[in-house]
């Protein structure tokens, strides 16, 4: 056990300098915590001084859209029109005094922004979602101008500047799960014929580029990619593998491996059972990852106990444990992993016996428990789980899967 405490508890120098204090960190999650003008609440800053108190040396926030015209959720924070640093600075010293270390994740929803917050929402190509059930949430996309294209580039950028200049101490660009950037990336989403299209690896890129020039070489800038898309004609590894080179060629600091998109939701749980045995999702992919980029890597998904995380790290094939859900049910994980107690992820949900009903549930639900941890509440168990859930409008899990699927 000292030797897997010792592995968890190593720092992490990054390649702009930053150093992270031990390698468990907490992956980003949807909070749906800002007011009705997209504006970080005190909740949200109270949420993170938990979990920085909980001792996760990197939080990586959810869902910061740089376009308040494009939310993927109700009450996500976005970037107003005109932006003020200020109003984000109480968030950002939320973990003052703790060591860890708050990085920014943005975001843009792309054809992703549901019917009620969209009438029109917008994509690389005018592609509607595949799959009927998913469909009926979301209205077809218009295709975006070439001029569009660069005024939401030039967004990533002025959003990064304003976070950091808050006091965020790094930026995470999610271009993973079926958003935009992944739109660009996925031959089933990027129909185009430009030069957006020809190289569909270059809205990230340029991303990437257009950020790094913003916030200067000493901030770390990370992105969330997937391996793949899991869809017939999507965005496979093969691909992936090359962005992973390119972004490692543009002096990314980090990079968080997660998978699938809202139609094929392998984030969600549904890998591999060889890689699900060995407590993560995506690690086979990380291994391959590091064949073909020094950049450092993160994986999120799947891990459950201390010696699973530390064996992972002991492959070679990744540098950072992402813990997701598992923090929105144990706050105190990280610090009880370091301290060496014999804790675990737990899973807490309450189940439906469908697959899909209960991955969709059970983001739902774990995202009430984050709103009692937020709130000073605790975590919802047994018969209670079920009232948070019947409180939040889900009464009945299983009748709502079925309206959804048709």
């Amino acid at each position: 056990m000292t030797a897997t405490r010792e592995l968890l508890a190593e720092p992490l120098k990054l390649r702009c300098g930053e150093v992270l204090p031990h390698r468990l960190a907490k992956s980003a999650l949807s909070e749906q915590l800002g007011d009705r003008r997209n504006r970080p609440t005190p909740e949200l800053a109270e949420l993170y001084r938990t979990w920085a108190h909980g001792g996760a040396g990197l939080l990586v926030t959810g869902n910061v859209m740089v376009d308040p015209a494009a939310i993927g959720e109700p009450r996500n924070v976005a970037l107003p029109a005109a932006p003020d640093p200020a109003v984000f600075r109480p968030w950002a010293r939320s973990v003052d005094g703790t060591g860890a270390r708050l990085w920014v994740q943005l975001n843009h929803p792309g054809r992703q922004s549901p019917r009620y917050l969209s009438r029109q929402p917008v994509a690389p190509s005018a592609v509607p979602f595949g799959d009927r059930g998913v469909r009926t949430a979301f209205a077809a996309p218009r295709a975006l101008t070439g001029d569009e294209i660069e005024a939401i580039v030039d967004r990533f950028a002025l959003a990064a500047r304003t976070f950091v200049d808050a006091g965020f101490a790094g930026v995470q660009l999610h271009g993973a799960h079926g958003y935009l950037i992944s739109q660009f990336l996925s031959p089933l989403t990027n129909l185009r014929d430009d030069e957006w299209g020809r190289d569909r690896s270059r809205f990230l890129l340029e991303v990437v580029r257009r950020v790094r020039a913003a916030v200067g070489d000493s901030v770390p800038v990370s992105v969330k990619l997937n391996s793949a898309d899991f869809q017939r004609g999507g965005f496979g590894e093969d691909e992936s593998l090359q962005v992973v080179r390119a972004l490692g060629d543009a002096g990314l600091d980090l990079l968080e491996i997660s998978g699938g998109t809202y139609e094929k939701a392998a984030m969600m749980g549904s890998g591999r059972e060889s890689t699900a045995r060995r407590e993560a999702y995506f690690l086979d992919y990380a291994a391959k990852a590091r064949e073909v980029s020094d950049v450092a890597l993160m994986v999120t998904g799947g891990f459950t106990t201390a010696e699973g995380m530390a064996e992972a790290l002991r492959s070679g094939a990744l540098d950072v444990i992402g813990l997701g859900r598992p923090l929105t049910v144990d706050p105190g994980l990280p610090a009880r992993l370091l301290a060496g107690e014999d804790a675990r992820a737990e899973r807490l949900c309450p189940r439906t016996g469908i697959r899909l009903a209960d991955s969709l549930l059970e983001v739902q639900w774990h995202t009430q428990q984050l709103h009692r941890v937020a709130a000073g509440k605790p975590v919802a168990r047994g018969r209670s789980a079920w009232r948070a859930l019947a409180q939040a409008g889900i009464n009945d899990p299983l009748n709502a899967f079925r309206r959804v699927r048709g």
